[in-house]
């Protein structure tokens, strides 16, 4: 079986964040993995031991409904007819041992690099976060010395106030 070439952007695209999880859905997954839904979620059912809730679990109605936009897996006016399954990254690194295939292998390989890309982008972001917050925190510094140095020289070059001479009056 030859190198299977699997999209790295395609891929990032469906992995999406609930419950403070980056995670992958069972639809989304089957797909890549050339496999029904059907079939990889009676896989994860007969090896459930090796799927505890950090690694998987299943979306409420609210979370299903909500995310049907966000995911786009389902056509307008269609019904969910079950709850979709989020694979955390630790719960896809497991399909790879349940579904067993050559396929599998080479989609697990692309999905844990987009995983991976997408810490990387995380964490440049909040770095640049953070240099960012410390350069508005540095300029607002700056912005009140400024502010007071230009107030010092508007008092420098305002008139000197006149001493108001008292008119005194004497009768000649």
């Amino acid at each position: 079986m030859g190198h299977i070439m699997i999209s790295d952007v395609n891929i990032e695209q469906k992995i999406f964040f609930i419950r403070g999880h980056k995670v992958m859905l069972d639809k989304e997954l089957a797909k890549l993995y050339g496999v029904s839904t059907k079939r990889l979620n009676e896989q994860v059912k007969r090896n459930v031991k090796r799927f505890p809730e950090d690694f998987m679990f299943q979306l409420t109605w609210e979370e299903a409904e909500s995310s049907r936009s966000q995911f786009a897996t389902l056509k307008k006016g269609r019904n969910i007819k079950y709850l979709p399954y989020a694979f955390t990254e630790q719960g896809v690194a497991m399909l790879s041992g349940v579904l067993n295939s050559e396929r599998a292998v080479q989609v697990n390989i692309a999905i844990m690099r987009a995983f991976v890309r997408l810490r990387q982008i995380l964490s440049t972001n909040k770095e640049l976060a953070h240099k960012l917050a410390q350069l508005e925190r540095k300029t607002e510094k700056h912005d009140t010395e400024i502010r007071a140095i230009f107030e010092a020289i508007r008092q420098l070059m305002a008139p000197p106030e006149r001493p108001k001479r008292k008119i005194d009056f004497h009768p000649g």
